[in-house]
């Protein structure tokens, strides 16, 4: 069991070393000349963002990785889970850090194909996979507020493949505006780890305690007007490893309300290209959601504001589903 006084310790040692990386880092980003392209076809207003540095999701990845193997060890809530956790967030970041490596290289917008980050996501999945095998792992799926589950016995495999890809891409969606995708992070990291505190998994708590103290520090830097952004390297380890969080708790259908503002994102995406395929017109002014609401006359700010509390509501719902 994970006590207050750990948990405390957990939180403000994420948000201390954070807060020390991200003013050493953003300079170095900066000199590198790791600056953001914008893409052409995105809202005008955004094209003032042009240059900021970007992959600053390096800092607080750095945090993160160290912070939990320190105090892992430290307070002896190091495991296999724990690894499992650090691999998929530091896979899918090294995945993103590529992405974004060509990105700025090549000053464009684009950097791994598709095809290329698949590949890459679904080895790491598979990896997983097989170490939560070998840790006897329950390959049962539950449906919320029910007693109803689902054994899907080997074919858990495409369900982790399909779960660690889709949520590492709605996060990655999600990344468009200043501080977004950080607030709605420590949000729904926290409600993860109340949820592993009432499961009385205390290295999985730790973990997510982590991130969510990482990402409020990150948060200072990257809220609007952003002082640097996370890149792909920051949100497709974030969205990698909370899917793992929902793995590892066995609360894999439940981080569709947690995670609901992800999941709407990408939805809009899906619907805005399908529409258009198929009928010609577009349903949203832009996609992602978030893009619409910009172009609707809302401010970044209220945008970002009123995502958070909606973030914010389905997390306390996720847990009080789970705990009751």
């Amino acid at each position: 069991m994970m006590t207050v006084g750990e948990i405390v310790i957990t939180i403000l040692v994420a948000i201390v070393i954070t807060a020390i990386l991200a003013p050493i880092g953003i300079p170095i980003l900066r000199r590198l000349k790791f600056g953001q392209s914008i893409r052409e076809e995105g809202p005008q207003s955004h094209m003032k963002k042009a240059g900021t540095p970007t992959m600053g999701g390096l800092i607080f990845l750095i945090s993160i990785v160290v912070v939990t193997i320190v105090l892992g060890l430290m307070m002896n809530h190091f495991t296999t889970q724990t690894t499992i956790l650090l691999l998929v967030f530091a896979g899918f970041g090294v995945i993103g850090f590529l992405d974004d490596g060509l990105k700025v290289i090549f000053k464009r917008n684009l950097g791994l194909t598709s095809l290329q980050k698949l590949i890459g996501q679904i080895i790491i999945a598979i990896i997983a996979y097989l170490l939560l095998r070998g840790n006897d792992f329950d390959t049962t799926v539950t449906i919320p507020l029910t007693n109803f589950d689902v054994d899907l016995g080997m074919l858990y495999v495409a369900f982790l493949i399909f779960w660690l890809v889709g949520f590492s891409n709605a996060v990655n969606l999600t990344d468009g505006l200043d501080g977004l995708v950080s607030g709605l992070s420590t949000i729904a990291f926290a409600a993860y780890g109340v949820i592993a505190l009432y499961q009385q998994q205390a290295d999985v708590a730790l973990f997510a305690f982590t991130v969510a103290g990482a990402m409020f520090a990150f948060l200072l830097f990257n809220k609007n007007p952003a002082k640097v952004f996370m890149g792909d390297t920051g949100s497709l380890a974030l969205g990698g490893a909370i899917a793992m969080l929902s793995v590892v708790t066995k609360t894999e259908l439940l981080l569709l309300i947690i995670g609901l503002v992800f999941v709407i994102e990408t939805l809009s995406v899906i619907l805005q290209v399908g529409s258009f395929k198929l009928r010609g017109k577009r349903i949203f002014k832009m996609s992602p959601l978030h893009h619409h609401y910009e172009l609707s006359g809302w401010s970044e700010w209220k945008v970002v504001i009123v995502f958070w509390t909606v973030g914010l509501l389905v997390s306390v719902i996720g847990v009080l589903m789970e705990v009751m």
